[in-house]
């Protein structure tokens, strides 16, 4: 194979941006899925089970939202995500904690249950310190800290797949910011507000966690092999097809029948004693 010639990995060299896959590969994108979806649809039902039930039995269930520096409501830090005004309310928090939360387990799974569980409780506890009074409900601090952390991972981490994913949340979101700025009292923007701020500082905090930078293909001779990350991420590309069609002819090569040589000699005259 003579690399050094492929046009393809000649521009990327000079680019300086081959990119490695920046998860195990031994998980299948269906496992991802599946996995993003099981957890994103947990929550979801949890929060339509518990607004349904208090519509239909009128349990008064909304009481229970986060009272800031009300040290006899403190357990709403754990129990305000949970409950909604409206419908309306819990509809569009349902669309839009299912697209960033399922961004997050699936590009940040081996990460994703942890940075989820401090999201939800430093947001709680900060929108309980530093909010100014009220009564306040709703998923939406954590959509605002899940939206924060998947763009602001995206910009301190060196990795163009997970920039990509931040501008997706920048363009589907961006106008989510107004809702930080006090502009209608019956809007928790100090909620907004501690989950943002929650969520770039999980972002800063687990820069160098999960996901890793993007790596450098260094300059390699005419016949070296393509590293295996690499062939692994692009497994289309004809280099890579000919070293694997290499590596399989090798492979049977050394596997193969051995072949064994036979001369055939001249039959012996009878002789007459």
């Amino acid at each position: 194979m003579h690399r050094c010639h492929s046009p393809y990995l000649s521009y990327m060299r000079l680019s300086n941006s081959m990119l490695q896959p920046r998860w195990n590969p031994a998980v299948l994108d269906k496992n991802r899925l599946f996995y993003a979806l099981w957890t994103t649809g947990l929550f979801l039902l949890l929060i339509w089970g518990v607004y349904g039930i208090n519509e239909v039995y009128g349990m008064n269930w909304r009481r229970l939202g986060n009272h800031p520096r009300e040290w006899n409501h403190v357990g709403g830090v754990f129990t305000y995500p949970f409950l909604h005004g409206d419908l309306d309310h819990i509809w569009n928090n349902t669309i839009t904690f299912f697209t960033l939360n399922s961004l997050l387990f699936y590009f940040y799974r081996s990460i994703a249950l942890r940075t989820w569980a401090a999201l939800f409780l430093i947001s709680g506890f900060g929108l309980w310190i530093f909010a100014k009074g009220g009564n306040h409900i709703g998923a939406s601090g954590i959509n605002y800290g899940l939206a924060a952390f998947l763009f602001a991972s995206g910009i301190f981490r060196k990795s163009q797949l997970l920039l990509r994913v931040a501008l997706v949340v920048a363009f589907l979101y961006g106008g989510m910011v107004w809702w930080m700025l006090p502009i209608d009292e019956h809007i928790s923007w100090e909620g907004h507000i501690a989950g943002a701020a929650t969520g770039v500082l999980l972002a800063w905090w687990a820069r160098n966690k999960g996901p890793l930078s993007d790596l450098n293909l260094p300059e390699l001779e005419p016949n070296e092999r393509l590293p295996e990350w690499w062939a692994a991420a692009h497994p289309n590309h004809p280099d890579v097809i000919e070293q694997r069609a290499n590596e399989n002819s090798t492979h049977a090569t050394e596997e193969g029948p051995t072949s064994v040589a036979y001369t055939l000699l001249p039959k012996a005259k009878k002789t007459d004693d």
